[in-house]
């Protein structure tokens, strides 16, 4: 799958290239659900995806999280395939295969937009604030239909670098904030598609960079305020900047994997 569109993997012995896609998927994983507290290590990621362990001491919540964003990863990587232009029911799917909870709430739907508004704290100026600036229930159906517009167009534009796309495709979506959980995952799964698509490795955000990468999308959406239909999803451009340069220094990270194993294929023909 990664091959069709990242040239550099074909010079890959097979056994290289399939431990590569590997460390990706744990990686990934282990990346982006760590943004949201998961407490399982990247080495513990690894024995859960590929042997199916239960670590002591961890909560089932993180192993079953680590489990969904897996499975999520498996049917984008099928849209990959495909070329699928996504629909609203493709992003309900991904949900419900990220989403590891088995609790049924109304008001928290799985598969589903939001039922009820959303906000968060964040940290503006040394001090903590409500972020209440995510669209409203009823708006958000709207909303989707002008971002998966958007992200679409973005795909097909050979002239937008992956950076570009990726940053609006991650800020926009959280910006909406379409679900009732798990829309940083989501953001993150789906804004790394048009990055592939471009001939680049996914762009992680490790968990060390966390506050600096909550920060910068608070202070860029309360600088935008409440998202509403009929109006841009960039919202203030300016206060993006900072969420764009953290990404870009991720960019720049996660080529370094691909960096590793070419030395490991160079020293084995040696």
């Amino acid at each position: 799958m990664f091959s069709r569109f990242i040239p550099e993997l074909t010079a890959l012995d097979a056994d290289l290239r399939e431990a590569f896609l590997e460390k990706l998927r744990v990686r990934w994983t282990h990346t982006s659900t760590a943004l949201e507290g998961n407490t399982l290590t990247e080495g513990e990621t690894f024995g859960v995806l590929r042997y199916g362990l239960t670590i002591s001491g961890k909560p089932l919540a993180d192993h079953n999280e680590v489990v969904g964003h897996s499975r999520a990863l498996d049917l984008l990587y099928g849209w990959l395939d495909e070329g699928r232009v996504l629909q609203t029911e493709d992003l309900h799917a991904l949900h419900q295969a990220v989403q590891a909870s088995v609790e049924v709430d109304y008001l928290k739907p799985v598969g589903a937009w939001k039922r009820e508004p959303n906000s968060t704290l964040a940290k503006q100026g040394g001090k903590t604030v409500i972020n209440d600036t995510y669209a409203m229930p009823e708006q958000v159906a709207a909303l989707m239909q002008d971002w998966l517009a958007g992200f679409q167009q973005r795909r097909q534009d050979t002239s937008m670098s992956a950076l570009d796309a990726y940053v609006w495709s991650h800020a926009t979506f959280v910006r909406i904030h379409p679900y009732a959980d798990g829309n940083g995952r989501m953001a993150r799964l789906l804004a790394n598609l048009p990055v592939i698509e471009k001939g680049l490795l996914p762009i992680f955000i490790p968990s060390e960079r966390r506050l600096d990468y909550i920060e910068a999308l608070a202070t860029w959406q309360l600088a935008s305020c409440s998202v509403r239909p009929n109006q841009s999803l960039e919202g203030d451009v300016k206060p993006m900047q900072a969420f764009q340069a953290l990404c870009e220094l991720c960019m720049k990270e996660s080529n370094a994997l691909l960096d590793e194993v070419r030395a490991t294929q160079v020293a084995r023909r040696l």
